[in-house]
């Protein structure tokens, strides 16, 4: 069976599939992505959590390079594979969206917060990390323009940071329960456009393998996991996605 109709069938059996997106499903809004050669990590080198945490110069040096690039961010529209997720959950097939993503397209693209899982955060609002308030990058950079550097947080002086995870910075507890527990109902996992290097996000689709239940990946390049896929197609992901259009809106029980 050709890559498309293998595609329609196996999504088309599903019932709880669960979608697992990486940075290149938001390559076609703009987003460069890290791991290509041409990507961020080819240019910029990553601010450990530690260092973040220990040295007010590194902080200053993270929110400049996070309002730098806010442009990018912020002008960055849901594209037709973003669309294409939010309707295989609205017809029906798929319970969840796990990201590895921050850019929030997932969700401005119609998906239920509450069926979208962001495993590594999210760059579109910033928290303290001692009580959890949040803060809204608009004022935090009119404040960063003003003096050169974020202030503490108003509410308790802890330190105030993008509602991102980074490099050491231990991963959500919430987000990575709820991750587990569909990964343990799902029928079908669909990977589309990540590297599947990066962990321990990587370990869900694994698990996914592990149990025998059907792992597609698509993803422009190959990746670690492609020997344990039933399916590997190297498309770009609106186009793979574009055979799915037509599927019927199924009728479940309430």
């Amino acid at each position: 069976m050709n890559p498309r109709g293998k595609l329609r069938a196996l999504v088309g059996a599903a019932r709880r599939a669960v979608i697992f997106t990486g940075a290149g499903m938001s390559t076609d809004s703009g987003i460069p992505d890290f791991r290509s050669p041409s990507g961020l990590w080819t240019r910029m080198k990553p601010i450990p959590f530690d260092e973040f945490i220990s040295s007010e110069a590194v902080r200053r040096e993270s929110w400049r390079r996070r309002f730098e690039g806010d442009d990018t961010l912020t002008q960055a529209a849901p594209n037709a594979g973003h669309y294409a997720v939010t309707a295989l959950l609205a017809k029906g097939y798929a319970r969840c969206v796990l990201t590895q993503n921050v850019d929030d397209l997932h969700r401005r693209a119609g998906v239920d917060p509450n069926a979208l899982i962001e495993l590594h955060g999210n760059s579109t609002y910033a928290t303290c990390l001692s009580c959890g308030q949040r803060y809204e990058l608009a004022a935090l950079k009119a404040a960063f323009e003003a003096t050169g550097g974020v202030p503490p947080c108003d509410a308790c002086g802890g330190i105030v940071k993008s509602a991102t995870i980074s490099f050491g910075q231990a991963m959500p507890e919430g987000p990575m329960a709820r991750a587990a527990e569909a990964i343990a109902a799902c029928d079908l996992c669909l990977v589309l456009g990540s590297s599947l290097q990066v962990y321990p996000a990587a370990a869900f689709p694994e698990e996914v393998a592990r149990r025998r239940v059907p792992l597609v990946i698509i993803n422009r390049e190959a990746t670690p996991l492609d020997g344990l896929a039933e399916l590997v197609w190297h498309e770009g992901i609106a186009e793979a996605l574009a055979v799915l259009d037509d599927l019927p809106t199924l009728e479940l029980p309430l």
